[in-house]
C-alpha cells in the first residue's frame, strides 16, 4: 500500500510540476508586462484658434485617467510627440422649441463645426499615427467630447511604437513630375515633402490641374505618373491604353455635399432622390417636400437652389457623378458617371478649391467637394442616406466602414466602393488613384517611382487620416506590394 501511495505522489508531482512553471512564468510575464515602463509622451500645445490651452488639458487629463502613457513636460525626454491643429467653431444653436433657431446661448444648444488634425510621431519624428476628429453631432462640452475620442483611438497606436527611419537611399538624385486630381492634393502634398525627407534619393513635384489634365499629361509623356480618382481615366481618355498603365489606390476618402443656407446651422439630410434631383436641375428651391421630409423640424427656406460643378475634368466629378448614376436611374440615362459629365443644370468652378470658395459666396448654393476642403473652408456639409437607412456625415469612422463593408477588392485595383452597403457606411467613398506607365525605360526614375509607392503603402499611410483620409485594407496593400513588381 505504501509503495502505491508513494507512486501516486510522484504521479501527481510530474504532474503538477510543469503546470507549477507555467503559472510561475504566466505571473513573471504578467508582473513585467506592469512593471514595464509606461511609453513617455509630450503632448504639444494646440494650433486651434481658440479653446486651444483648455483642448489639451482636457486630452492630458484622458491620458492621465487611461494610464497608457507617462505624461512628460518636454519633448527631449518623451518617447512620442502629440502634435496637432485645427479649429471648432459654432455654427449657430438648436432651439429648444422646433419652430424657430434661436441665436444667443442661453435660448438653444450649441452645434459646432470644425475639426482637430493630430499626428503621432516618434523620436526620429516619424509618424506612428494620425486621427481627424469632427464635433459631428455633440452638443454638450465640445472640449472633452473630442478630448475622449482622441484619448480612445491613441490608446490603440501603441503597437506602432518600433517603427524607425528608413536608411538614406543610394540612388542617384531625381526629380520625377506628376500632376492630376485634386481630390487627394493636401495628403499628397503632405507625403512628397515627407518622402523627400526621409529618402532623399528623389524630389516630387506635383501640379494638382484635375484628373483629366493630369492623365492627358501622362498619356502625352510629359509627366512620370498621373494621378485619378477614376478608375476609368485611361478607357475614357484613351480607349484601348489601358493595358499600358497601372493603377496603385492611395488612400480612401469622401466627397461631400457642400451647402450654403444661411440662418440654417444643422446639418441637411440628402435623400439620393433629392440629391439626383437637384442636380438634373428638377428640385429647384429648398424647401422642396423632397428635402423637406428629410429634414423635420429644420425651418428650410424658399431659397433658390443654386448648383455648382466642377468645369474642368475631374475625379472628384466621376466619384459623385458614378454615385449618383448608381442610385438614380435617370441620371444615369440622362448624365451617367465621367470626369467631365454634361451637366443638366448649375454653374462651374476649377478645382475643389474653385467649388469650395463659389459656394461659399453664393447663399443658397450647393456643390460637392473632397472632405478635407469642406473643413477647411469651413462650410456645412450634408448628411446622406446609406443602403442601411441611415443618414450619414462624411468622418474616418464613417469612411472606414464604407471600405469595410464593400465588396472585398478587386484583383486589378480598381474597385468602386461607392454606395458601399452596412451600417455606418458613408456613401460617396472613393479610392484614388496613382497611374504609372507599366514600361520606363529610365533605371532611377523606375527605382525612385517603386520607391515611392512603397514608401506610400508603409509610412504614408499612417499620415493620411490626419488630413480626413482613410488607410487602405492590408489586402490591397498587399496586392498593390506585389504590383509594383510589374512596372520594367
Amino acid at each position: 500500500m505504501g509503495v502505491r501511495v508513494s507512486h501516486l505522489r510522484l504521479f501527481r508531482l510530474r504532474w503538477w510540476l510543469p503546470v507549477a512553471c507555467l503559472l510561475v512564468a504566466a505571473h513573471a510575464a504578467a508582473w513585467s508586462e506592469s512593471a514595464r515602463p509606461a511609453k513617455r509622451l509630450y503632448v504639444e500645445p494646440f494650433t486651434t484658434k481658440t479653446g486651444a490651452e483648455e483642448l489639451r488639458d482636457d486630452l492630458t487629463g484622458e491620458l492621465r485617467k487611461q494610464g497608457a502613457f507617462s505624461l512628460v513636460r518636454d519633448e527631449a525626454n518623451a518617447d512620442f510627440i502629440l502634435g496637432g491643429g485645427g479649429e471648432i467653431w459654432i455654427k449657430g444653436y438648436r432651439s429648444f422649441s422646433p419652430r424657430s433657431h434661436m441665436k444667443m446661448p442661453s435660448n438653444g444648444t450649441p452645434i459646432y463645426g470644425g475639426y482637430l488634425s493630430v499626428e503621432l510621431k516618434n523620436r526620429q519624428g516619424v509618424t506612428v499615427w494620425s486621427y481627424l476628429a469632427t464635433p459631428g453631432a455633440a452638443s454638450g462640452d465640445i472640449s472633452k467630447e473630442i478630448s475622449r475620442r482622441l484619448a480612445k483611438h491613441l490608446a490603440g497606436a501603441l503597437g506602432e511604437s518600433e517603427i524607425t527611419t528608413p536608411s538614406p537611399s543610394a540612388r542617384p538624385p531625381i526629380l520625377l513630375n506628376a500632376a492630376g486630381a485634386t481630390f487627394p492634393y493636401p495628403v499628397y502634398e503632405k507625403w512628397f515633402t515627407n518622402f523627400q525627407t526621409e529618402d532623399r534619393g528623389a524630389a516630387i513635384t506635383y501640379n494638382a490641374i484635375g484628373s483629366e489634365a493630369g492623365i492627358r499629361r501622362l498619356l502625352a509623356g510629359n509627366i512620370d505618373f498621373g494621378a485619378s480618382d477614376s478608375p476609368q481615366a485611361i478607357h475614357e481618355l484613351a480607349p484601348g491604353e489601358e493595358n499600358k498603365y497601372l493603377f496603385f489606390p492611395s488612400v480612401v476618402g469622401a466627397v461631400v455635399p457642400i451647402v450654403n443656407l444661411p440662418g440654417i446651422p444643422e446639418s441637411i439630410a440628402f435623400t439620393p432622390e433629392a440629391l439626383a434631383g437637384i442636380f438634373l436641375g428638377k428640385i429647384r428651391k429648398w424647401n422642396d417636400p423632397i428635402i423637406a421630409r428629410a429634414n423635420r423640424g429644420v425651418n428650410l427656406p424658399g431659397l433658390d437652389i443654386v448648383v455648382v460643378h466642377r468645369e474642368d475634368g475631374s475625379g472628384t466629378s466621376y466619384a459623385w457623378t458614378d454615385y449618383l448614376s448608381k442610385v438614380s436611374p435617370e441620371w444615369k440615362a440622362q448624365a451617367g458617371a465621367s470626369l467631365s459629365p454634361k451637366w443638366p443644370a448649375g454653374r462651374a468652378a476649377a478645382g475643389n478649391d474653385g467649388v469650395a470658395k463659389l459656394v461659399k459666396e453664393l447663399g443658397g448654393s450647393i456643390g460637392y467637394v473632397e472632405f478635407i476642403y469642406a473643413l477647411q473652408n469651413h462650410l456645412s456639409y450634408g448628411r446622406i442616406r446609406n443602403q442601411n437607412d441611415e443618414f450619414v456625415e462624411a468622418s474616418l469612422e464613417s469612411i472606414a466602414a464604407a471600405v469595410d463593408h464593400s465588396s472585398g477588392g478587386s484583383d486589378d485595383l480598381k474597385e468602386s466602393i461607392v454606395n458601399a452597403p452596412g451600417e455606418g457606411s458613408y456613401p460617396v467613398a472613393s479610392f484614388t488613384w496613382i497611374v504609372v506607365p507599366v514600361h520606363i525605360a529610365d533605371d532611377t526614375k523606375r527605382a525612385a517611382i517603386a520607391a515611392f509607392l512603397k514608401w506610400m503603402l508603409g509610412p504614408g499611410q499612417r499620415e493620411a487620416a490626419a488630413l480626413g483620409y482613410s488607410a487602405l485594407p492590408e489586402g490591397m496593400v498587399d496586392r498593390e506590394e506585389d504590383a509594383i513588381a510589374r512596372i520594367h
